[in-house]
């Protein structure tokens, strides 16, 4: 039986091209980048040239670009780091409901430590009204964090609107931060254009190895440093430079921008046809997240009167990979906060599943789904106590 990995907004398999480019850094070219020698300045060279194609993708400066651990630390990384750098100007920071745990577990902590946190609901769709990020700004604000794309839903926010909003409200005071991790390489982005002072990627989302990141900082943005122990990145992240990680996010950054137009048309067109599937032979489905304003990839819905768990582990056997909200969380039993945010009841929310396409899904791996989901939705309901 082939498999079938319909779960890209988890994680991307590595493009061959992208390993490729990684292998002579594992051994060949294994220098530390900060040795003076030959085999120390040919690692830098790697890393400032990927430096350079990673701040290309998304229209920065190469010395705007901190490579990280992952999305994350990233993450953890803009917001530790803006709230310290700027507590003595204000204490209060606002976001969203339906955040990746990767900014409202950092925003807990920092509550826990006496800044302000305010945590803004959306709409239905899961769209947040650029009116209320407005209108939730004081004089104590020091910054905003919006993620672009939620990773469960898909939802596309409003960030450059956003962004315009928070620079004329702040004043150039506040900064604004977004968490790209699921649209670096699937959207056009140029920083500029979206008005952020810091915006968090994740290799492994584009096709790129696991374990490396970065987080755009505009020129000016004042931050801390998050890890200290050496002049690594500028003296604002200390640790030796993941090597072979790094030439690859750079290497799958190249690809993404030639890859940008024709694939996400192509997955589009296929997660249209795999929705319209579903819809047409299984009653009682509803679309989550915004019918037009999501990213191409992403396709969640709740079928009533069914577990998602159930679903998830019913299509893995028959070698289909989905999940039912974001990876961090799936070993969880506990209701997406996402969905919830968005109003879904419980036992909606517990029937989630997502489906993310990537390049390498097919029509006749979308069509063996259409085939074979209606089959367990139907046996699942036969059993389910919750159909009356």
């Amino acid at each position: 039986m082939k498999r079938i990995y319909l779960d890209y907004a988890a994680t991307t398999p590595v493009h061959p091209d992208v390993a490729a480019a990684m292998q002579p850094y594992f051994s060949e070219k294994f220098g530390n980048p900060s040795s003076l020698h030959s085999f120390g300045q040919e690692a830098r060279r790697a890393v400032e040239k990927a430096r350079e194609d990673v701040a290309a993708l998304i229209g920065a400066l190469p010395e705007e670009i901190i490579f990280t651990s992952g999305g994350t630390e990233a993450n953890n990384f803009a917001l530790n780091g803006v709230a310290y750098a700027n507590e003595k100007k204000g204490n209060k920071i606002i976001t969203t409901a339906i955040e990746h745990h990767a900014i409202l577990e950092p925003c807990h902590f920092l509550k826990t430590r006496g800044f302000e946190i305010t945590c803004l609901p959306v709409d239905k769709f899961g769209l947040i009204d650029p009116e209320l990020v407005w209108h939730s700004i004081t004089e104590k604000t020091i910054l905003v964090s919006v993620m672009h794309a939620n990773n469960e839903i898909g939802t596309v926010e409003p960030i450059a609107e956003i962004g315009a909003r928070v620079k004329r409200q702040g004043a150039g005071k506040i900064s604004f931060h977004t968490d790209a991790v699921q649209t670096v390489g699937m959207l056009p982005i140029d920083v500029n254009k979206l008005g952020v002072d810091l915006l968090s990627m994740s290799a492994h989302k584009l096709y790129g190895p696991k374990g490396v990141g970065a987080l755009y900082v505009r020129k000016g943005t004042r931050l801390n440093p998050f890890l200290r122990g050496g002049g690594q990145e500028r003296n604002r992240r200390a640790s030796t430079e993941n090597v072979p990680g790094i030439v690859g996010f750079g290497q799958a950054c190249v690809m993404a921008a030639q890859r940008l137009a024709s694939d996400d048309n192509r997955i589009k067109l296929l997660r249209d046809r795999l929705l319209a599937g579903i819809m047409k032979n299984i009653p009682d489905v509803v679309l989550n997240g915004h019918p037009n304003l999501r990213l191409d990839k992403n396709l969640n819905i709740s079928v009533k009167y069914v577990e998602g768990e159930a679903l998830l582990l019913n299509l893995d056997f028959e070698g289909i990979a989905v999940s039912t909200g974001s990876a961090c969380s799936s070993g969880t039993l506990d209701p997406s906060h996402v969905l919830l945010a968005i109003g879904l009841p419980h036992e909606l929310a517990h029937g989630s599943i997502r489906f993310t396409l990537g390049h390498w899904t097919t029509a006749e791996e979308i069509d063996r789904v259409i085939a074979v989901f209606p089959k367990i939705v139907e046996k699942l309901r036969q059993m389910s106590p919750l159909k009356k």
